[in-house]
């Protein structure tokens, strides 16, 4: 009867902050139009692929005219190599142009801000999971549109806005202040949910997070590849009855059929894939089918660049922001590899899948003292240590790691101080950091940096 009188609360709670509470914040409140959005995106979803296409190359002709008349760098860029933005009238144009590098947005950056939207933008750090962390800018209307993507791809697997959920993620790197933990808190409450830092996770805490989850009971259950899949190995291993939520989120990194499988078999429910990286937040998302991940090609432009630089099934991933206007994004590199999947999915949307994204793998670090440190970390620390071009993790034993490091001159005293200070909270004083400092550190044979490596299992097969 408890249980039944619970349920009623929370569909009345989810009822009433969707219909009501959200929307008075968002629209009212903070006048932001992601409810707008959202409902756009949604209706989209379903249209035909002729119609997609459609809406999506209005959105490149707009961005490439204002582009080419408002940012230095692509009008210089362009009329060097002899094009003139309504030169552009089809796909196959498109893919002529010049595409994007990290070293490109660092060398030209403040070029590359549109002059319109000068000091009026957002700015982020990206967490340089491809091990070479970035500054950005972006817009107003591109968050609220990046939010109500996000909400569409997260609604596939029944995530709901204020249903419960705990989130198996990292926490902010460094001293928050005061005013930000509550408001984050706060934040978090009204959302119903529930945050488990699975940055300080271990062999001896493993199971306070299992108990946390069990406490909670989420409905959804949302995370890093690596913690969950730690997580689902300890269930499996001790077994007995634990909470199930109805659905599983997993994001950040790539993830592998054994992982999946551990997954539904310890939690009891569907795993729901995502790939995104924090430039544009939600790339694409899998449906309930989980036949592919659909591309956000209503929002997005996601081409796969072979190895003579012409578009193919699988390649380096480029992508377009169709509506950052502040620092456009035109055929941006980001770092990854991944493979399409031809076909239309069972689901009904004609939204392009992706089979798959390689080269996002990120290795646990463990610890003699039995902490497990999820890879992603490591990403999430660089992007706030000055200085940092490019990094690379390495764990051949226990007791010692190493980190390479490309610099170049805002790295400083402080920039160290900061990065030994938080990987010892982490990893505590039982192992032996090494830093090498170099001035280029090589690509994998597939052509991508690992940038979180763990030899372990290797070193003791």
């Amino acid at each position: 009867m408890n249980r039944e009188l619970d349920e009623t609360f929370v569909d009345g709670y989810e009822y009433a902050y969707r219909k009501i509470l959200y929307p008075f914040y968002e629209g009212v409140v903070r006048q932001r139009q992601t409810l707008r959005y959202l409902a756009e995106y949604e209706r989209d979803q379903w249209r035909s692929l002729d119609e997609l296409k459609a809406i999506q190359w209005d959105k490149i002709a707009r961005l490439l005219k204002f582009s080419y008349e408002h940012v230095p760098f692509y009008r210089a860029r362009w009329s060097a190599a002899g094009i003139h933005w309504q030169d552009i009238r089809s796909m196959e144009d498109f893919s002529r142009l010049p595409v994007l590098t990290k070293d490109d947005i660092r060398n030209n950056y403040d070029r590359l801000v549109a002059e319109p939207f000068k000091g009026k933008t957002y700015r982020k750090k990206t967490g340089g999971s491809t091990g070479q962390p970035l500054v950005f800018e972006y817009t107003r209307e591109s968050s609220q549109r990046r939010q109500a993507v996000m909400m569409r791809d997260y609604g596939w697997a029944g995530a709901r806005p204020a249903r419960r959920t705990a989130y198996v993620w990292g926490v902010d790197i460094g001293k928050v202040p005061f005013a930000k933990r509550v408001k984050i808190e706060l934040h978090n409450r009204l959302l119903r949910r529930k945050m488990l830092n699975s940055f300080v996770m271990s062999e001896k805490n493993i199971d306070e997070y299992l108990n946390a989850i069990n406490r909670y009971r989420p409905e959804v259950l949302v995370g890093y590849v690596s913690p969950l899949h730690l997580l689902a190995r300890r269930r499996l291993e001790i077994g007995g009855q634990h909470w199930q939520p109805k659905t599983i989120i997993t994001g950040a990194e790539g993830l592998l059929d054994f992982q999946r499988r551990d997954l539904e078999q310890a939690f009891g429910c569907k795993v729901f894939n995502t790939y995104g990286c924090r430039e544009f937040m939600s790339i694409a998302a899998e449906c309930s089918e989980h036949k592919g991940l659909h591309i956000n090609m209503d929002h997005l432009i996601v081409e796969l660049l072979g190895a003579g630089g012409q578009c193919d099934r699988s390649g380096e991933v480029v992508i377009t922001d169709l509506h950052n206007y502040g620092m456009p994004f035109i055929r941006y590199i980001n770092g990854d590899l991944a493979t399409s999947m031809p076909g239309t999915c069972p689901c009904g949307r004609h939204l392009p899948r992706l089979q798959s994204v390689e080269g996002r793998i990120l290795d646990v670090i463990r610890t003699q003292d039995g902490r497990m440190l999820a890879g992603e970390f490591f990403p999430h620390l660089m992007k706030d240590i000055s200085g940092v071009e490019r990094f690379q993790v390495v764990q051949r034993n226990l007791d010692e790691l190493e980190i390479s490091i490309v610099k170049n001159d805002a790295f400083n005293s402080a920039s160290m101080q900061l990065l030994n200070e938080e990987i010892r909270k982490v990893l505590g004083a039982g192992i032996d950091v090494q830093y090498k400092f170099l001035d280029d550190i090589p690509l994998t044979s597939s052509g991508k940096l690992r940038v979180t490596i763990s030899e372990l299992d290797r070193a003791a097969a």
